[in-house]
């Protein structure tokens, strides 16, 4: 399923495994800033940071911040 995010005057893409979606899980799972997304779902193809595009590295950072702004945090009780 997508949707969107409206963050910083800007829609975001926020589709399971892509790259908002990963920085904010990343953020949420207290994980440290690593810019990645997959080709298709979450588990799929890995894309990493030197195979990202600059657009891509900019909303996995938005994803991230979005979380660290807004998100809850993991709570590993």
């Amino acid at each position: 399923m997508e949707y969107t995010i409206e963050f910083e005057g800007k829609s975001w893409n926020c589709r399971h495994g892509g790259p908002f979606d990963r920085g904010s899980a990343d953020s949420y799972y207290g994980r440290d800033f690593d810019p990645h997304c997959y080709v298709g779902r979450t588990g799929d193809i890995l894309v990493d940071k030197e195979n990202l595009t600059p657009d891509e590295i900019v909303e996995y950072t938005k994803g991230y911040e979005y979380n660290e702004m807004f998100g809850e945090k993991k709570d590993w009780g």
